[in-house]
């Protein structure tokens, strides 16, 4: 295309520079003297300035929950899903019931629970009895405490199949159990319907998670990481919000390689007050970094690319110019750094630059 734009303006840039070319011819009229000085003066130019470089990397991602604010329920019991409260992605508070599970399991369980609170209520009645005996000296001591320790076992037993009961569920006196929520969150996997089995040990049933904060996870390659470091701030976007851009910083950069994927995991703790991160969704993570490195920047626009090779308009003074190479050592947004080929403080042409280069070839 850079081709193409030469041939068709040669002939007029020819006449616009052979005015400031150097070698001026005595012959030229005033007409053209005018275009040329309306032409120059339509010409910028910028100065070449050292500047530290700036990189950009982009990274992929996706989010995920905080796995220290998760709950995977597992079924501690075999039985039958006999009715769920909730589908996947709902809101659930601590002690929430989710669902009702029907099992034989519990049924034995329950009618443990009922003998043995039988069981300690016979034990305390006749500790009671005991104790009016004691105090009347009818009874010995040996029998008195004798009592004390059947109420003890009594009550031992009960509380463990009382707690044994608790961690299945809590009973509907109608031969189910319902499932409270562990914790307030939102509910992001199901695999719980009614009328599905359930063996203890099993699948979870469905997994709560706090998603008031999430994880960024960003797969970084190997051939990134002298530009990624633990603490570097990055800016992440999303297909889903176009246009806007959230800010957050590496916390931590994993030290093992990923064995399927082949990378490192870079994770960034964001703050989710309007729940806009959803798990599984995909991110762009932007990394920048500042090299140190002093390198002579131009405006990107400068540049004209000819021949396979990169060329830059310098004007050495007023209405004199010259074309020179260039070599790239990078970009960054719209400024180009330059390993060789322009010095500091040199004014680069950056509008008619492609004008005055066309002349300037051909002549």
């Amino acid at each position: 295309m850079i081709k193409r734009r030469i041939s068709l303006l040669t002939l007029l840039s020819i006449t616009f520079l052979l005015s400031c070319s150097g070698n001026r011819e005595t012959d030229k009229t005033e007409n053209k003297k005018e275009i040329a000085q309306t032409f120059l003066a339509n010409v910028k130019t910028t100065k070449a300035v050292l500047s530290n470089q700036e990189e950009e990397l982009m990274l992929a991602g996706k989010v995920t929950y905080d796995p220290d604010k998760v709950i995977h329920y597992v079924p501690l019991i075999s039985g039958i899903i006999d009715r769920t409260y909730f589908s996947l992605g709902d809101k659930v508070q601590k002690g929430q019931p989710l669902l009702d599970i029907r099992s034989s399991d519990l049924s034995s369980l329950r009618s443990e629970y009922i003998s043995s609170e039988s069981d300690l209520k016979i034990a305390q009645r006749e500790l009671q009895t005991a104790q009016a005996m004691y105090d009347d000296q009818m009874l010995s001591e040996k029998e008195w405490l004798e009592a004390q320790a059947k109420v003890k076992q009594a009550h031992a037993a009960f509380d463990k199949v009382k707690n044994d009961l608790s961690s299945y569920g809590s009973n509907k006196e109608d031969g189910t159990f319902f499932i409270k929520a562990p914790m307030t969150g939102y509910i992001v996997d199901k695999k719980a319907s009614s009328g599905s089995p359930v063996s203890a040990d099993g699948e979870p049933l469905f997994v709560v998670a706090d998603l008031s904060n999430v994880w960024i996870i960003a797969n970084v390659y190997a051939g990134n990481l002298l530009f990624v470091k633990e603490g570097m701030e990055v800016d992440i976007t999303t297909l889903s919000y176009p246009g806007e851009v959230f800010t957050g910083k590496i916390n931590t950069l994993s030290q093992v390689f990923d064995s399927d994927e082949k990378v490192l995991k870079a994770r960034i703790v964001m703050p989710n007050k309007d729940l806009k991160f959803k798990p599984e969704m995909p991110v762009v993570i932007r990394l920048k970094n500042e090299t140190h490195r002093k390198l002579v920047a131009i405006p990107t626009d400068a540049l004209i690319f000819d021949d396979d090779r990169y060329f830059v308009v310098v004007e050495e003074s007023t209405g004199h110019f010259k074309i020179k190479e260039v070599t790239l050592q990078g970009h960054h947004h719209q400024t180009t750094y330059l390993r060789s080929g322009l010095n500091e403080n040199e004014q680069v042409v950056i509008k008619d630059q492609l004008l005055i280069y066309s002349g300037l070839k051909e002549n």
